[in-house]
């Protein structure tokens, strides 16, 4: 059955979001110059408020830690980080991988400009379908999340299970935050006109407004649409997206409602991803060239967010979220690779015909609860969340082709599916949580404990949908535990966590294709991390050391070639070290970005195969450095980015190995006023030098490709 939504649920949704309804994007200026002191009991900003901008504006002072809501960043035990709406808007960023090309522990895993978003995060998989909103998975656009309606982005770095519940695809790296836009106290009208290489041109709509007496009631309304010649040679794309933002602000009750619908497609081609058969690896090609200039596609994806939250009194809020999304995608989206790629560039391609459906219903409840024992105060949350996630899909391919770097080839599209698509797979992720975060000695101390029980069940279809091939329903208890000291007040915390991660145990099928229901546990994945925390003012550095370790499964071969079973006891680990900076070191010039290292291994598997080697896709260092000037010209400012990644493997045998890249990206924006109105240019070049690169890896062995040189250029205007 497909999920849809209708006028009922879109009545029934009349749900929402809390206190924090106040539009950030129109009032981060960046002009507070300090971090406030927050204390949880009798804050002004609480769990639903929305932390206001640090300064220099690019970077918010708290982000959402998953059941607890928003946590100002020098009280948390973790790395989270929170990418305001003014960055996107000041350096031109068109969707999630454009803001987390500021963060040094983030690689994006697809090739540039592609229609699907993977991410890797402290050497771990983080796809597109792990991307929540408001801390709830499976509402998020599935492709490209467009950032039309996102007023933060934030990171929270490493396994989060306990805070967010499983993510759908197992994700254990970290949880990539959607944040939505609301209406401001001040009415907002902003028109927007950009153009993008090659001959990319749109517009973009901003509306907000205030009602009421005491204006408790918002809409803020989101739309654009864009067209035209991308930078991939041939290749035409058209986006179209259009959302609402209502929420209402009472003294106890709040309630926010959010739609959208995203509609995302493309003629004359794709990005591809390139497969090598040998260790000997050509220079990468120019993400110009189009290696499959047949390929054409569309995705599209629409729903409805709602969430209510009371508070009985000052120490007891109940809330309740509930969210339905549908996704259906047709074309060559998927399997958009280059083949069997040989040294001197030669290489096979083949079409795909793909139609399928992904659809989602969320939901949430919980009880928040502040009260004191003696001395220590406590902050408990309550919480059960499920998700329920369906998916079907038909598709037909083509036998290989020959093609190569310097003279590609079209490859012959196979006839579209046809007919109703069969339900592939049907799961459930449920789970209970309690948490209880403790500040002792005036908030000199925080410590914070907290256990999920998970539930997940799966039960999965062959292609025709007329054959149980998988069924699966398994629970696991998921802790955390985090400690927050400020020996020296609120300018510096040190911190220690532990937490756990959670996916899905893996399945076997045996020859012919014939189920053995051979599935295992669910995977923890654990990780334990130090910290150090310091608020110079107005600029900020967090410094950690973690270790990761999960533990794999190994297919091996038993009783003759095609038949499989699952050998556990496998185990990698990844150990890092993580600089980040934000603010501004000056009032005219504001930095961001840091360094990372990373050192991954197979720390055991199978008959000891490849011990020791590392992880393929885990490049050991990362770094990403920004600063953005305001220049003596009134209103003129510059901005600049290195990004940088060293050498990284393709394959766990390290015999397939990329080398290491850098490029640097330039910007530049003007505020200025046409008559009465306020109007913002903007320009920013991305890979200012053109470099041709591969960027990383998404499966063994296989490469991605860096984005050429590209420019965006805008203009806003305010009335």
């Amino acid at each position: 059955m497909v999920l849809r939504m209708t006028p009922v649920a879109l009545a029934i949704s009349m749900l929402a979001v809390p206190h924090w309804a106040t539009a950030q994007s129109t009032a981060e200026t960046g002009n507070e110059v300090t971090l406030s002191s927050v204390q949880v009991s009798a804050s002004a900003e609480g769990p639903s408020d929305l932390p206001k901008a640090y300064a220099g504006g690019q970077v918010a002072k708290g982000a959402r830690l998953g059941l607890l809501g928003n946590q100002d960043v020098m009280d948390t035990p973790f790395s989270v980080t929170s990418y305001t709406a003014k960055l996107i808007e000041d350096q031109g960023a068109k969707r999630v991988a454009d803001v987390l090309d500021n963060d040094p522990s983030v690689r994006f895993t697809t090739s540039a400009s592609h229609m699907y978003e993977n991410f890797r995060l402290r050497g771990f998989d983080v796809h597109s379908s792990d991307l929540a909103i408001n801390g709830m998975y499976g509402l998020a656009p599935l492709g490209n999340s467009t950032l039309e309606f996102v007023e933060r982005v934030e990171v929270f770095k490493g396994p989060s299970a306990m805070f967010t519940g499983m993510a759908p695809s197992g994700g254990i790296g970290g949880t990539i935050n959607l944040v939505p836009k609301r209406a401001g106290d001040d009415p907002l009208n902003r028109l927007t006109f950009g153009y993008e290489t090659q001959s990319q041109f749109g517009a973009s709509a901003d509306i907000g407004r205030r009602f009421g007496e005491r204006k408790e009631f918002g809409v803020r309304v989101n739309g654009s649409y864009t067209d035209g010649e991308t930078a991939l040679s041939g290749q035409d794309k058209t986006n179209k997206f259009l959302s609402a933002a209502l929420d209402y602000r009472g003294e106890s009750l709040t309630a926010t409602l959010d739609i959208y619908r995203s509609k995302q497609s493309f003629t004359g081609g794709s990005p591809a991803m390139f497969g090598f058969i040998s260790p000997n690896i050509p220079n990468a090609p120019d993400p110009r060239t189009n290696f499959l200039r047949s390929a054409a596609g569309e995705l599209e994806s629409q729903a409805i967010i709602g969430r209510v939250e009371y508070a009985f009194n000052k120490n007891v809020t109940a809330f309740v979220s509930v969210g339905k999304r549908t996704h259906d995608y047709s074309g060559w989206v998927n399997g958009t690779h280059v083949h069997n790629v040989q040294s001197n560039g030669n290489a096979q391609v083949r079409g795909v015909a793909q139609v399928g459906y992904d659809d989602a219903l969320s939901s949430e409840a919980g009880v928040r609860m502040n009260f004191s024992t003696g001395s220590v105060r406590h902050e408990m949350v309550v919480q059960a969340t499920r998700l329920d996630l369906e998916s079907g899909s038909l598709s037909n391919t083509t036998g290989m082709v020959a093609t190569s770097f310097g003279n590609p080839t079209a490859p012959v599209l196979p006839v579209m599916p046809g007919g109703p698509i069969p339900m592939t797979s049907d799961t459930t992720l449920s789970s209970l949580a309690v948490v209880d975060s403790l500040s002792f000695m005036q908030d000199a101390l925080r410590l914070t404990l907290g256990l999920r029980q998970q539930r997940v069940e799966q039960t999965s279809w062959n292609a025709a949908g007329t054959m149980v091939t998988g069924d699966y329903d398994e629970r696991a208890l998921t802790p955390a535990l985090g400690i927050v000291v400020k020996p020296w007040g609120e300018g510096i915390s040190l911190y220690a966590s532990y937490v756990e991660g959670l996916s899905k145990g893996m399945s076997f099928t045996t020859v012919n294709g014939y189920a053995n229901n051979q599935t295992t546990k669910p995977y923890k994945t654990k990780q334990k991390e130090i910290g150090l925390k310091w608020n110079a003012g107005t600029f900020a550095n967090t410094f950690s050391v973690f270790e990761i370790t999960q533990p794999t499964v190994t297919s091996v071969t038993a009783g003759g070639f095609g038949n499989y079973v699952a050998h556990e006891g496998n185990e990698s680990q990844v150990r890092g070290l993580e600089w980040n900076t934000f603010g501004a070191i000056m009032p005219t010039l504001r930095v961001l970005g840091g360094v990372s290292y990373t050192r991954s291994e197979l720390t055991e598997t199978y008959n000891g195969q490849n011990v020791g080697n590392e992880i393929y896709g885990v490049p050991r260092w990362q770094a990403n450095l920004g600063a953005e000037w305001d220049t003596p010209l009134s209103g003129f400012s510059l901005n600049t980015r290195l990004v940088a990644t060293s050498q990284q493997y393709l394959d766990n045998a390290n015999t397939y190995r990329i080398p290491g890249w850098g490029v640097m990206d330039l910007g530049a924006r003007y505020e200025t006023r046409i008559g009465a109105y306020k109007t913002t240019f903007r320009v920013n070049v991305r890979n200012l030098f053109d470099r041709h690169y591969y960027s990383g890896s998404f499966a063994e062995p296989r490469a991605t490709l860096g984005v050429g040189r590209t420019v965006q250029a805008s203009a806003s205007l305010d009335f």
